[in-house]
């Protein structure tokens, strides 16, 4: 049976009345010294606690763990697929420069092989028109067709040199409508000759 503190108290003042044998002393003593203290006890909630937030903080952090792993996983396949999609978007962009490069040279191969046609139908008509000529059968209509070729030939050359002329000049880079700088009119310095100006 466990006596409280206060039964120990008890009686220890009851022996000290009526005069407590050394052994009931020792004995009371004894037992007063095997109670646990408040700090005893103290200290035994808080290791217990202790040892209940250690456990718990053991099974839990492997869950925590677990589940911030799952997060970085999910945010590495998340930025996976957006480096894929953006990827696949630059391939596509490219993909379509490179066919608008294309289509463009594809045009400027086809005016090169017209003009060349052209070119050496304008010079076929002008040897027949030589050969005519010499011969003395030259007719109308090819001088026409001559005389029609040589015009456009004629512009064009003018043209191009015009072009050129203006782009190595940098004329073509300029404002196309000329810009003219305006002075207000200034009064005249004439000593008193009255013109106004």
């Amino acid at each position: 049976m466990a006596l409280e503190m206060q039964d120990l108290m008890a009686l220890r003042s009851m022996g000290e009345e009526k005069g407590m044998s050394p052994y009931e002393q020792v004995k009371l003593d004894y037992m007063a010294s095997r109670r646990p203290s408040s700090l005893a006890i103290t200290g035994a909630v808080l290791g217990g606690g202790a040892l209940i937030v250690g456990a718990t903080a053991w099974i839990f952090g492997g869950m925590q763990a677990n589940a911030k792993g799952k997060e970085a996983k999910e945010a590495a396949y998340a930025a996976k697929e957006l480096a894929n999609t953006q990827y696949n978007a630059a391939l596509a962009l490219m993909t379509s420069q490179n066919q608008n490069t294309q289509a463009n040279l594809d045009r400027l191969i086809a005016t090169v092989a017209t003009e060349r046609q052209e070119r050496i139908a304008g010079d076929v008509t002008m040897s027949q028109s030589i050969t005519d000529t010499i011969s003395g059968q030259q007719s109308g209509s090819q001088t026409a067709t001559v005389s029609q070729t040589s015009a456009i030939d004629n512009t064009m050359q003018n043209i191009m040199q015009q072009t050129l002329s203006d782009a190595i000049t940098g004329k073509s880079s300029l404002n196309p409508q000329p810009v003219m700088i305006y002075s207000a009119p200034q009064p005249c310095n004439c000593p008193g000759c009255g013109c106004g100006q």
